[in-house]
């Protein structure tokens, strides 16, 4: 016991002490929430005094050109993210959303989505092309000696950057270009693997072990329409025919996982795979003297936080319009992240604000109720302060980060293509009054905090191991290089299967030959 414990001191030390000082970094990062979260990992590594450069289109929506934290290289390409464009895109989504859940309108949906991944990956690859081609940008990279490259790989770009410039890459990673990240670099069976998107938990029946098959084709599907359409052309072109683009993917070093065990169900994982969920987390800090007093006024009631995120700044009008009547009715205080036209049924009882600082509101004493799109950030602050969900999932992976949290006892979820006025006022209630939310809420955050490091900076160790030893080579498999056949063993299974065939046939031959052997020397003693 004497020695674990200086065993872990001697990590916790290491973890907290400058290793890799003033190293250079080259960060090619994906716009909106993403860089939110990558923006945190900058902002420590740039404190431990590292030199980092970020990697923006022009046209980039929440990444700016300049910053105390970073340099920048502006690229004259778009990368399809403008915030007009995936704004046009996101009313489109809630429109169908809003007109109803019948086969056709899913199927509509789906279209779109997979078209405007399909459109943005294009984008990309693109402008990386045009990257690849500019000879003396690329060789203002490979002189400015980088010793590690930081991506996000749910877009291609910041991969395979690092790989024509032959850097160590890292990943902050919840998704590649092919859907959820472990399914990409871990074993991932489907009898207890669920698909996101499917709805289901590790724990599945005959049916829902199928329907996880069907889903899990329907990923292999889009793979091919998007990915393979896109990316195999492109990586024949600048890295060889005998490169499978994914490959460049699965070679990473170190992959950055934006999730952990209080969210993901159990399943296997490898070497290389860094858990950091919630590191984007902090201690709540005092609220704005004005927004103070407005949460001090709720007395014992408490107060209840709307927010939906970063892409959707205001819902349909007759749905805030359902939400705000409902608001009215509670006798909580409502603040409420909203920049539409103001409701007509609002509450004296509810604020509304452009922006609100919501870690520092869950983390407050009297925040009763998070009312959530289903973000991986948000519900992970949610976890962290320990604060029960209602969740309004809208698009992306928000239904399955809810579903999460719904079969966990800490979320009552809704569909934004039925929410009314009294489905939403009950959603709130029963999260309010029923104390089992709360408590399976306060344990999972529980959970999440007792861990010897915490994730942010278990996470930057990890980019400066990369730093310090040029890779980290000896964690990462080479099983991706398999083909299928070698992978599953189909050869060996085919030469045991011959064996036993030929043993068979040799034992039957042989069985038969003493067989007829008897029956010859009875007849020979009857005559």
């Amino acid at each position: 016991m004497y020695q674990s414990t200086l065993l872990t001191l001697a990590a916790l030390i290491y973890a907290f002490s400058g290793g890799a000082a003033g190293g250079k970094i080259l960060v090619f990062p994906i716009d909106g929430s993403h860089w939110i979260n990558m923006k945190v990992v900058i902002e420590e590594l740039h404190a431990r005094g590292h030199d980092i450069t970020v990697v923006r289109p022009f046209d980039s929506w929440y990444i700016k050109p300049e910053s105390q934290l970073y340099k920048t290289i502006t690229l004259n390409f778009s990368s399809g993210f403008d915030e007009i464009s995936f704004g046009s895109f996101v009313a489109r989504m809630l429109r169908l959303r809003r007109e109803g859940a019948s086969l056709w309108k899913l199927l509509v949906m789906e279209h779109e989505l997979v078209n405007q991944f399909y459109y943005i990956n294009k984008q990309v690859v693109d402008m990386l092309a045009n990257v690849f081609e500019d000879q003396e940008m690329m060789r203002n990279l490979q002189e400015a000696k980088y010793e590690v490259v930081l991506a996000d790989p749910a877009m291609g770009a910041g991969v395979l950057l690092a790989h024509r410039l032959g850097l160590p890459l890292v990943l902050n990673v919840r998704w590649t270009i092919q859907g959820e990240a472990h399914l990409a670099i871990a074993p991932s069976p489907l009898s207890y693997v669920p698909i996101p998107g499917a709805k289901l938990t590790d724990k599945m029946t005959f049916r829902e072990r199928l329907k996880n098959v069907m889903y899990y084709l329907f990923t292999r599907w889009q793979a091919w329409y998007v990915s393979d359409a896109i990316y195999k052309p492109f990586v024949h072109q600048y890295f060889g025919p005998d490169i499978h683009y994914m490959e460049l993917f699965q070679s990473a070093d170190i992959w950055l996982m934006r999730n952990d065990f209080t969210f993901e169900f159990p399943r296997p994982t490898m070497p290389n795979v860094v858990y950091m969920s919630g590191f984007q987390c902090k201690p709540a800090r005092p609220l704005p003297a004005d927004l103070e007093d407005f949460v001090q006024s709720s007395g014992e009631h408490g107060v209840v936080v709307m927010t939906l995120g970063t892409l959707v700044a205001d819902l349909p009008e007759d749905i805030t319009n359902e939400i705000a009547a409902s608001f009215a009715r509670l006798p909580q205080k409502v603040i409420w992240r909203h920049q539409g036209k103001r409701p007509s049924t609002l509450g004296n009882n509810t604020l509304l604000l452009d922006w609100l600082p919501q870690n520092d509101l869950l983390g407050h004493a009297k925040t009763r109720v998070f009312v959530a799109h289903g973000g991986t950030n948000g519900i992970q602050e949610a976890i962290y302060h320990g604060v029960p969900l209602v969740g309004l999932p809208l698009m992306f992976d928000q239904h399955d980060n809810l579903f999460r949290m719904e079969v966990r006892g800490v979320a009552k979820v809704l569909d934004i293509s039925t929410v009314n006025q009294e489905n939403f006022l009950e959603a709130i209630n029963t999260v309010l009054h029923q104390p089992s939310y709360s408590t399976k809420m306060q344990q999972l955050s529980l959970l999440h905090h007792d861990q010897p490091i915490p994730p942010l900076q278990r996470a930057v160790f990890w980019i400066e191991f990369v730093m310090r030893h040029k890779g980290a080579s000896h964690l990462r498999t080479d099983s991706y290089k398999m083909s299928a056949v070698q992978y599953y063993c189909l050869d060996v299974a085919a030469l045991l299967m011959g064996v036993i065939l030929m043993v068979a046939v040799i034992c039957v031959t042989v069985l038969k030959f003493l067989w007829r052997c008897l029956f010859y020397r009875s007849k020979l003693k009857k005559e």
